[in-house]
């Protein structure tokens, strides 16, 4: 069924949970098979930072959903060529970075919509089933089978972002708090008394305008649990590569211990 996994996900927002994700960086899909036999609710497949080609995005998504977790990608840019052919896989959602204004918050949902609407090319693939999924079913249910994902991540955007949220098709917003924190001449100081304040107002404008949102973080439990006390709908915290180091620097440390050397 489309949209079967975004509308899990908003149900479970509705009712007043929280969705729980983690990103992918790397090209291996058994990477994302195996964090979805764990139980997260979604995946955040990062085209924007990795080594990734279509093929393995592709691959991730059908890792992903095999397992019953969502699949939202990151795009490179806010860029019809770039989003369409990653629309025609099937994700259930996609995440535009960098978005200052209400006309760019306004073009990222045009290259996501059918005509008249939008101006997305019909051509689905993997989105509509390779065809078992009827046309007219697939046209009736496609607006509402994924998520618009519009990331803030800079000063500016904070500013526009009552008009961002007036977009009519934009979905959810996320936060991006390292780059963010860059806009301000702070890269990397996420603590900061004032991206800290950048950080309650996005929550606070979100929260009066109904919408939902989320926020992409590594793990650090004290820093979640300030995201609940935001009102946060979802969240994607650590990932891939950082479990990795982590699983592995501790092994090695305790066998460096037991040798000795």
């Amino acid at each position: 069924m489309i949209g079967e996994r975004i509308g899990r996900i908003n149900r479970k927002i509705a009712e007043g949970g929280v969705a729980i994700g983690t990103h992918i960086s790397l090209c291996e899909p058994a990477v994302t098979e195996m964090l979805g036999l764990i139980g997260y609710d979604f995946v955040w497949i990062d085209w924007e930072h990795s080594a990734m080609d279509r093929s393995h995005i592709q691959g991730h998504l059908m890792a992903a959903q095999g397992v019953g977790a969502a699949a939202f990608v990151r795009v490179p840019w806010n860029d019809p060529v770039t989003v369409k052919p990653i629309l025609e896989m099937g994700p259930d959602g996609v995440i535009f970075p960098m978005v200052m204004d209400a006309a760019e918050a306004a073009a990222a949902v045009a290259s996501t919509t059918y005509p008249p609407a939008g101006r997305r090319g019909f051509g689905p693939r993997r989105a509509n089933g390779y065809g078992m999924v009827p046309t007219a079913e697939y046209l009736r249910e496609v607006e509402g089978s994924f998520w618009r994902i519009i990331q803030i991540e800079h000063e500016d955007a904070v500013r526009n972002l009552d008009a961002i949220l007036a977009v009519e098709g934009v979905d959810t917003i996320v936060v991006g708090p390292n780059d963010l924190s860059g806009s301000v001449g702070l890269l990397g100081q996420t603590r900061h008394p004032r991206v800290l304040a950048l950080l309650d107002e996005i929550a606070a404008k979100c929260v009066r305008a109904g919408k939902a949102f989320g926020t992409s973080i590594g793990f650090d439990a004290g820093v979640v649990a300030e995201w609940k006390g935001r009102g946060v709908s979802w969240i994607a915290a650590g990932g891939d590569t950082g479990y990795m180091m982590e699983a592995g620097r501790k092994t090695y440390g305790e066998m460096k211990g037991i040798f000795g050397s």
